[in-house]
């Protein structure tokens, strides 16, 4: 045996430090130790983030204790490294999913007194110190799985023990991080706009990591949705990300990151000991529609015309703009084909596509000569290759419409390029997303009741789990950050260490539902509008019909007035808001790089509804009143605005 631990005057003990083990001393006792969730186990850790055999720790007569993975989902680490098999020496730190130990050597007298003490006397205290521990389980550690644990650990502190899962995560060394491209997740650099009325709701911590005014613009100028003089701010999704896991890993031993997808069918059994599941994971959630019972069936109808359900697709060009931010709100917000949303002119033009154009939204896998639809179905990120063409790093397909050189649609999108200044070799890549919007009849749900040895497992909506993405940028985020403020703020009024009741959560379903409506109707104005005799069209289908079903050749000198005066109408409305607004000199340049049949094309979209798009913001504080700092501060500096 090793030397370090010969002699019956000292033996191995384990010291948790981390997770729900932190403070208790394990004496390490007899041939074999075992680790897992399973009650069969010497060691039970009822940790999602734990296998069901996890470990085991085994005494080799030649070597000493030797630690083995027993092919565990997360793995088991020694000194923040992956092991199968690692001979133990004292003062190594283990790792087995969320909790972490120090394999230490003790006084035997101090091994035979741990193994006499009661099992909540070694465990530290801690639910004696601070109160019951609310266990809260996160599917999807994106900005809405992440701020939601954030506002926890700030609202409830040691009372609160959150394990976050995302498959997107990779572990290194002993901290958390998002994979890159080569390891399958291709991250998200689109440009979102963030409102005050969410932003002002997050910790201070948070929005002090976050807002290094390097890294965001206020492109957009204050309005209703703005919190008194707080303007809209345009952050880099992935920025982001990395700034919410980088706090979320400063709070070890309160947020547990797991980089896994959450996967309902294993961890079933140890969600039963979890008092909260928040189901964050995106708008194609399988842990949502595991529990879809639950939550009741999903209404499309609501939001069809004509008896067919709504969708809209959107191709996401990403682009360098040489214009400055007033001109491209001014020529955004003058029609609807096309949307620019930018960090210092970086970021995506998204063009809303006709049925004809989705169809031709496909890849070529130009080695097995097959169409793929990844772009338009997953979707996919096709930067440009060494020969300057579209590829999917995922799936090597091509983007077909840009192979094809006297393709329609591809001539279309570099008529948005000219319009919004964009030189070719400054379109990087493509991608594109759907809009398609359902009713959903609530948002929380006991998914298990309470039993005689568990208090019962709430389930929660959250995030474009909840609500579908929105074409306007960073519709999902706001909508999905306020309803993550408003369910840390139930859980905090509400726990109290007694099983939850609905009525706890009426505050939380009621904005939700005000939530879906204020979601909903803009997306319903951003998809629709009405014509002089009060029918209901497509927005789609007005632009198709500028493309194919108009025979006489567009009149280029009335549809240039006509964008003409529209603009002039906007900017005497932004005029008091937004300084640098182009005057009719440089809008007319603008305009005359266009082709006739895209200036009709644009005349027939229509501008933004901007009153919609304009409108009050869902106000949370209104169902939570004053608690919290920042709803007082939002109160208080609360200013009457004019629209977009």
């Amino acid at each position: 045996m090793s030397s370090t631990l010969e002699g019956s005057a000292v033996a191995p003990v384990l010291v948790g430090h981390e997770g729900l083990l932190a403070g208790e001393r394990i004496p390490v006792i007899g041939t074999r130790v075992t680790f897992g969730r399973n009650p069969d186990n010497t060691v039970v850790i009822s940790s999602l983030s734990v296998s069901r055999f996890h470990a085991e720790i085994v005494l080799d007569e030649t070597q000493g204790y030797v630690l083995r993975d027993c092919g565990s989902s997360n793995g088991t680490q020694v000194n923040g490294e992956d092991v199968e098999s690692q001979l133990l020496k004292p003062g190594d730190d283990i790792t087995i999913g969320d909790q972490e130990f120090r394999f230490e050597v003790a006084d035997a007298m101090e091994t035979i007194m741990a193994l006499s003490l009661p099992r909540s006397l070694t465990h530290g205290g801690e639910e004696l110190a601070h109160g019951p521990v609310l266990r809260v389980t996160v599917a999807g550690g994106g900005p809405v799985g992440l701020s939601l644990a954030l506002l926890l650990e700030h609202f409830l502190g040691a009372q609160a023990q959150i394990t976050v899962y995302d498959g997107r995560w990779r572990k290194q060394g002993r901290k958390i991080v998002w994979k890159d491209a080569s390891q399958g997740n291709v991250r998200r650099q689109q440009v979102v706009t963030v409102q005050s009325r969410q932003y002002l709701g997050l910790p201070q911590e948070v929005r002090d990591r976050l807002f290094d005014p390097d890294n965001y613009t206020e492109m957009w100028p204050s309005g209703p949705d703005s919190v008194g003089d707080h303007h809209p701010r345009n952050m880099r999704i992935a920025y982001i990300e990395d700034r919410l896991l980088e706090v979320a890993n400063e709070k070890k031993g309160r947020i547990q990151l797991v980089p896994a997808r959450f996967s309902i069918e294993e961890q079933q059994d140890a969600l039963a000991t979890q008092h909260v599941l928040a189901i964050c994971d995106g708008g194609r959630s399988h842990t949502r529609e595991h529990f879809a019972a639950k939550f009741g069936k999903a209404d499309e109808s609501i939001y069809s015309l004509d008896g067919r359900h709504l969708q809209d697709v959107v191709l996401g060009l990403r682009v360098k703009s040489g214009l400055t931010d007033p001109m491209a709100v001014l020529l955004t917000v003058a029609q609807n084909r096309f949307l620019l949303n930018s960090l210092r002119g970086e970021g995506f033009l998204n063009m809303r596509l006709t049925d004809a154009e989705t169809a031709e939204v496909v890849g070529i896998d130009p080695v097995r000569r097959v169409f793929e639809e990844c772009i338009a179905s997953r979707p996919c990120l096709m930067g440009r290759d060494e020969h300057g063409d579209f590829q999917c790093s995922t799936h090597s397909t091509l983007f077909l419409p840009a192979l094809i050189r006297g393709s329609a649609l591809w001539k279309r999108v570099h008529e948005g390029l000219r319009l919004f200044g964009v030189e070719a070799d400054d379109l990087s890549a493509v991608t594109s997303f759907r809009l398609d919007m359902v009713q959903r009849p609530r948002f929380t749900a006991e998914l298990l009741p309470p039993t005689a040895n568990s208090t019962g497992t709430y389930g929660f909506l959250l995030g474009d789990a909840a609500n579908a993405i929105h074409f306007w940028p960073g519709r999902g985020l706001n909508s999905g950050l306020a309803s993550a403020i408003s369910l840390a703020r139930s859980l905090n009024g509400a726990w109290n260490g007694k099983p939850f009741r609905d009525a706890d959560f009426l505050r939380h379903e009621a904005a939700m539902s005000m939530l879906q409506y204020r979601h909903k109707s803009r997306a319903w104005k951003a998809m629709v509008t009405n014509d002089d005799q009060g029918a209901t069209w497509a927005i789609k289908d007005i632009i198709a019909h500028g493309i194919d079903g108009i025979a006489e050749e567009p009149d280029r000198e009335a549809d240039t007035a006509t964008l003409l005066e529209r603009m002039r109408g906007i900017r005497s409305r932004l005029a008091a808001r937004m300084s640098g607004l182009p005057d009719d000199e440089a809008i007319l340049e603008r305009l005359g790089t266009l082709e006739s049949s895209t200036l009709r094309m644009l005349v027939l979209s229509g501008a933004w509804d901007t009153l919609t798009m304009g409108g009050e913001e869902v106000d949370i504080d209104i169902f939570y009143g004053q608690d919290s700092a920042a709803a007082a501060a939002a109160v208080e500096a609360l200013e009457p605005v004019a629209q977009v």
